[in-house]
C-alpha cells in the first residue's frame, strides 16, 4: 500500500471510530464456533457469500516447494478445513442457488459445489446419469441434484448477457453445455422419486469432519435438513421448464415441454403452504407460462379465466383474418392497461414484419402511442415517425382512440391531465396547419384544456410554424373559409392566430371586422409591440388598419425573437408597405425596426461561425440610423444600443468615436458605454500614457455598478441601466470579440458599489471570453479567482492549474513568474488546504519567492492528509522540511524511511553549486504540477 493509500485509509478509519473491524478469514480457522455466531448476526461482515470466497481462494493457492517450483495446492489440514467452512457457510443459506450466483463467480460456485459433490461421497469418475438417485443416501442425492440444477441454471443465464454480471470461463461453459442432457436426465429422474429428500447442515458437514460417519448417521434419512417432494420437485419442473425454454428457440415442439413443467411448478405452488425451500422468481414464472401459452397456442379465449393476454395471443393465432378485434382490445386495454407494454410493443413489431398488414401496424402503434401517453411515459420513435406526414383518416383515429381510452363515467385527473398534454404535443407535431386545427377544435380538446392553456397552446404552435415553408399555395380546406354567418368568430381568430402569411392575415380581419366589430389585436395576449409605439398605433383611426399593423408588428417581432427572420422580413414589409400611404412617422419606425432584424439576423449569422463581414448598405443604414436627428419620433432605446454593439463587433472604432449622434450619446448610457469602449479598444495601442479614455470607461463601469436610489423608468419602460442585467450583459457579451487584457482597476471606496452587480458581471464576462479564448491566462487566472472568492475550491485549483499548464507546455517549461505570482500561489496553497490535500500545501510553500516554513511544517503534522501520485517527499525540495516530516513520522517506519532517503539524494547536497540545486528544485515542480494536473483536469 503506498503512502498515500495508507493515509487515506487512516482518514477513513479515524472518521469513523465507532466503526467495528472486519472479522478476518484466518480467525475461524482458529475458533471452531467463531463462524457460527458470526453467521448469526443481523448483518455480518464479510458477508456470507464474501466468506466463502476467501475460504475457497486461500484454500486453492498453489503452493512452492524446496526448489522453488509452483505446485498444486497441497492437500493439507488447513486447506481441507477451509473449503469445509466454505461449505458450511452455503449450509446456513440453505444451498439457495438464487443468492449464490449473485453473489458467486461461476468458478468459485463450480468449486464449492464440486466439494459438496466430495464430501457427500458421491462416486468419483462416475457420469450422474449413470447413477440411480433412488439407491443413493439422501445427502448424496441432493448432492447430486443440486449440482445438475446449478449447470442447467447457469447454461440458461448465460443466454443472457445483460443478467450475466460474473459471467465464467469459457471451458466451464461449454463443458456444463456438452452434458446438458445428462443433466435434464438426473433432474427429470428426481421428480419421478415419491420420497422426502436431505441437504446437508452445518451440523451433517460437523460430523463428517470429525469422523463419524462411520456409524451411518449422517446417511441416514433423519440426518440433514428435510425437503419434501412436493418442494423439490416445484424447484426442478421451474428449472427444466428454464432450459427447454432455452432449447425451444431452435426445436419449436420443445416450448411444449417447457409449458408442461412450468404448469407443474404453478400447481405445487399453489399446493403448498409454505415455501421455505422453493426459490424462484414467480414474475419470471408467469411470463415464461404466458410465453409458452402463446408459443404452443395453449389458450381458449371463451375460457373466463383467459387472462387479455391470452384473449390477444389467441386472436392472433386462431383469427388471422380478423385483425379488428385485436385493435379494439388494445383500445379496452388502454382503459383496464392490463397488457405489459413490452407485450403490445411486440405483437406491433411482430405486425410490421407483414407488408400487407402496415394499416393494422399504424393502427396498433396509434393505440400504443396513446396508451404511453395515459401513462405518462416518452412517446415511441415509431408514433412520432407516424406524425410526420400523417394522413386525415389517421389524425381522425388517433381522436377516435384518444376518446374511447378515457374512463367514460369519471376519468381519473391523472388521466386527464395526461391525455391533454398528449393533445397538445399532437398539435405541436403536425405540420399541416389544417390537421392541427382538425384536433384544436375537436370536442375532446375543448373539454380537457382551458381556455388560458389553449392560448399558450395556439402561441406554441404559431413558434412552431414559423419553421414552416408557408410560401407554398395555401390549403383550399383550411384558408378558403368564406366571410358567413355560419363561421365561427372563433375558428378565425385561431386561424389568425396561427397565420405568419400577411395577405391571409389581412384576408381573415376584414372576415373578422364583418362578422363583429372589437379590436381583434388582442384576441392574443401573448402579442405585443414596444411601449415606445403604442400610442402612435392605436392612434390609427380605422379599425381594421389598426388591428393589421399591430400584429404584424407583434409577430414580426416574435419571428425575430425565435430567430425567423425570413417571415420577420415578409410581415415588417407589408407593415412598411401599408404605413407609407399614410403615416410618415410610422414609416420611419418600421425602417428603424427592419435595421434592427437586418442587425440581429448578421449577428445571428456571425455567431453561428460566419466570417462574412456586412454588407455595405447595412454598415450605411446603421451609420445613417446614428447620425439620425429627427425630433417627435418615437425610438427605441434597444435600436441604437445594438447599433453601436454592431459597431464595436466590426471594429469601426473610428467612427464611434467621432459620428454618433450627441443627443444618442446622452440619452442612452448603452451607447455612451459602447463609445467609451470604442475610444478605448483605438487607444490601446498606443503609449501607456494616453489612457484617459480608459480612465473615462471605468468611471462609467463603476457608475454602472454603483448603488443608486434614483432609477428614473426609461421610455419603454424597463429601469436603468444598474438594473437591466440582461441588455447589460448582451452589450458585454458582444463586445467581448475585442476586449483585450485591461488591468482591472481596485476602487478606493467600495461603499457605494453593489458587489453583486460586480460579481454577475466579471462572471459573465469571463465565462464569455474563455469561450473565445479558452487558453488566455489572464482570464483563467480571473475565473479561477471568482471560484475562490465563492469557495469553490476545487474548481478554483483546477483553472489556476490550467491557467499555469497553457503558458508552460504542460509544465515542461517553468511557469512565468507573473503567472504563478505569489499571491496565486498562495490562493492555491488556500485550496489545498479547504481540500485536505496537505501534502500539496506543503510542497507549493516551497514555490514562493520566500519559502513558508511555518505554513509547510503545519500541513505535514494534519492526521488527515491527501495528495497527487507519488509520496511528498519527492517533491519537497528544502532540506528542513524533510528533516521536519521525519520528526513527525514517528512510528510511521515506512514513510520516515522514505524521507531520510530523499534527504540523501545528491542534488539536495547544499554543498552543490547554487545552479545544481535550482535545476533540481525546477525539476521536482515541474513534476509536481504535472502530477496535480493529473489529479484535478
Amino acid at each position: 500500500m503506498s503512502a498515500e493509500a495508507a493515509d487515506r485509509v487512516a482518514a477513513v478509519t479515524s472518521s469513523r471510530p465507532g466503526t467495528p473491524l472486519q472479522t478476518s478469514w484466518f480467525e475461524f480457522l482458529l475458533d471452531d464456533s467463531l463462524l457460527e455466531k458470526h453467521l448469526q448476526k443481523s448483518n455480518p461482515d464479510p458477508a456470507p457469500v464474501q466468506l466463502i470466497i476467501q475460504f475457497l481462494e486461500q484454500a486453492s493457492k498453489p503452493s512452492v516447494n524446496e526448489q522453488n517450483q509452483v505446485q498444486p495446492p497441497a492437500d493439507n489440514r488447513r486447506n481441507r478445513t477451509l473449503k469445509l467452512l466454505a461449505l458450511k457457510v452455503a449450509a446456513h443459506m440453505k444451498w439457495d442457488l438464487e443468492v449464490l450466483e449473485k453473489g458467486l463467480t461461476i468458478p468459485v460456485l463450480n468449486m464449492l459445489l464440486n466439494e459438496l459433490l466430495c464430501v457427500s461421497k458421491v462416486p468419483p469418475g462416475v457420469k450422474h446419469v449413470d447413477l440411480d438417485l433412488s439407491t443413493l443416501p439422501p445427502t448424496t442425492a441432493m448432492a447430486v441434484i443440486i449440482y445438475n440444477r446449478w449447470a442447467i441454471r447457469t447454461i440458461v443465464l448465460s443466454s443472457f448477457p445483460e443478467k450475466q454480471t460474473k459471467p465464467g470461463p469459457h471451458q466451464i461453459n461449454m463443458q456444463l453445455k456438452e452434458q446438458a442432457a445428462d443433466s435434464i436426465s438426473v433432474l427429470e429422474g428426481a421428480v419421478r422419486l415419491k420420497k422426502d429428500f436431505y441437504v446437508h447442515t452445518m451440523r451433517t458437514l460437523d460430523l463428517l469432519a470429525a469422523d463419524t460417519a462411520a456409524n451411518g448417521e449422517t446417511e441416514s434419512s433423519t440426518a440433514g435438513l428435510r425437503i419434501s417432494a412436493d418442494e423439490l420437485h416445484c424447484q426442478v419442473h421451474y428449472d427444466l421448464g428454464g432450459i427447454f425454454f432455452h432449447q425451444g428457440c431452435t426445436d419449436l415442439p420443445i416450448y411444449e415441454k417447457a409449458r408442461d413443467h412450468f404448469r407443474q411448478t404453478k400447481e405445487l405452488l399453489k399446493k403448498l403452504d409454505s415455501t421455505v425451500h422453493v426459490h424462484l422468481d414467480e414474475k419470471r414464472l408467469a411470463g415464461y407460462w404466458n410465453a409458452c401459452r402463446a408459443l404452443t397456442g395453449d389458450c381458449d379465449p371463451s375460457d373466463p379465466q383467459t387472462t387479455p393476454y391470452d384473449q390477444i395471443n389467441s386472436l392472433i393465432r386462431l383469427h388471422f383474418n380478423s385483425l379488428q378485434a385485436v385493435i379494439e382490445a388494445f383500445i379496452k386495454d388502454n382503459i383496464s392497461r392490463s397488457l405489459p407494454n413490452h407485450f403490445r410493443r411486440s405483437v406491433l413489431r411482430e405486425f410490421f414484419k407483414i407488408k400487407p398488414l402496415y394499416e393494422v401496424c399504424h393502427k396498433l402503434c396509434v393505440c400504443n402511442g396513446v396508451r404511453d401517453a395515459l401513462e405518462g411515459e416518452i412517446l415511441s420513435v415509431r408514433f412520432q415517425q407516424l406524425l410526420l406526414k400523417p394522413s386525415k383518416e389517421v389524425v381522425d383515429f388517433i381522436l377516435e382512440v384518444c376518446t374511447r381510452s378515457l374512463e367514460k363515467d369519471r376519468p381519473s385527473e391523472a388521466s386527464r391531465r395526461n391525455m391533454a398534454n398528449f393533445l397538445k404535443t399532437l398539435c405541436e407535431s403536425l405540420e399541416d396547419l389544417s390537421l392541427v386545427f382538425v384536433v384544436s377544435s375537436h370536442k375532446l380538446f375543448m373539454e380537457l384544456l382551458k381556455e388560458e392553456e389553449r392560448k399558450v397552446l395556439v402561441e406554441q404552435m404559431r413558434k412552431r410554424s414559423a419553421t414552416i415553408n408557408l410560401s407554398a399555395k395555401p390549403l383550399p380546406s383550411f384558408y378558403d373559409i368564406p366571410a358567413s354567418a355560419s363561421v365561427n368568430i372563433g375558428q378565425l381568430e385561431q386561424q389568425l392566430i396561427l397565420s405568419l402569411e400577411p395577405r391571409r392575415i389581412r384576408q381573415i380581419l376584414i372576415e373578422l371586422h364583418g362578422l363583429a366589430e372589437r379590436p381583434f389585436w388582442r384576441v392574443n395576449s401573448k402579442w405585443e409591440v414596444p411601449p415606445d409605439y403604442i400610442n402612435v398605433i392605436l392612434g390609427i383611426k380605422d379599425n381594421l388598419t389598426k388591428d393589421l399593423v399591430y400584429i404584424l408588428m407583434a409577430k414580426g417581432l416574435h419571428c425575430i425573437s425565435i430567430k425567423d427572420f425570413a417571415h420577420a422580413r415578409q410581415l415588417f414589409s407589408a407593415c412598411l408597405e401599408l404605413v407609407t400611404e399614410f403615416s410618415p412617422k410610422l414609416r420611419q419606425v418600421m425602417l428603424n425596426e427592419i435595421l434592427l432584424m437586418e442587425v440581429r439576423a448578421h449577428e445571428t449569422m456571425a455567431a453561428e461561425g460566419s466570417k462574412e463581414r456586412p454588407p455595405p448598405d447595412l454598415v450605411s443604414r446603421v451609420r445613417g440610423y446614428l447620425e439620425m436627428r429627427i425630433h417627435d419620433l418615437p425610438l427605441r432605446q434597444v435600436v441604437g444600443e445594438e447599433c453601436v454593439a454592431f459597431m464595436l463587433n466590426w471594429r469601426e472604432n473610428d467612427y464611434l468615436t467621432l459620428q454618433v449622434s450627441p443627443s444618442l450619446v446622452m440619452n442612452n448610457p448603452y451607447i455612451k458605454l459602447g463609445q467609451l469602449l470604442a475610444s478605448t479598444c483605438k487607444e490601446l495601442p498606443g503609449p501607456k500614457e494616453s489612457r484617459r479614455t480608459a480612465k473615462e470607461l471605468w468611471d462609467v463601469v463603476v457608475q454602472i455598478c454603483s448603488i443608486s436610489i434614483q432609477h428614473k423608468r426609461n421610455s419603454d419602460g424597463r429601469i436603468g441601466l444598474i438594473k437591466q442585467r440582461e441588455s447589460s450583459m448582451g452589450i458585454l457579451m458582444y463586445t467581448a470579440r475585442t476586449t483585450q487584457n485591461v488591468p482591472i482597476c481596485v476602487l478606493s471606496s467600495i461603499q457605494a458599489v453593489d458587489v453583486e452587480a460586480v460579481a454577475v458581471t466579471v462572471k459573465e464576462l469571463v465565462s464569455y471570453a474563455l469561450t473565445l479564448n479558452p487558453n488566455n491566462q489572464s482570464w483563467l487566472i480571473t475565473q479561477a479567482d471568482i471560484y475562490f472568492v465563492t469557495n469553490q475550491y476545487s474548481a478554483a485549483l483546477n483553472l489556476y492549474l490550467q491557467a499555469g499548464a497553457v503558458c508552460s507546455d504542460f509544465f515542461t517549461k517553468a511557469v512565468p513568474p507573473d503567472i504563478y505570482t505569489d499571491q496565486v500561489l498562495k490562493r492555491m496553497i488556500k485550496c489545498c488546504s479547504m481540500l485536505n490535500c496537505h501534502t500539496q500545501v506543503a510542497v507549493l510553500c516551497q514555490f514562493l519567492r520566500e519559502v513558508d516554513y511555518m505554513t509547510a511544517f503545519k500541513a505535514l503534522q494534519e492526521q488527515n492528509r491527501y495528495g497527487p501520485a507519488g509520496h511528498v517527499t519527492h517533491y519537497i525540495t528544502h532540506r528542513a522540511i524533510l528533516n521536519d516530516n521525519i520528526h513527525h513520522k514517528r512510528g510511521e517506519t515506512e514513510k520516515r524511511q522514505i524521507a531520510i532517503k530523499a534527504i540523501g539524494q545528491t542534488e539536495l547536497n547544499t554543498s552543490n553549486p547554487e545552479e545544481v540545486l535550482q535545476l533540481a528544485a525546477q525539476k521536482r515542480k515541474k513534476r509536481f504540477l504535472q502530477a496535480m494536473a493529473k489529479l484535478y483536469f
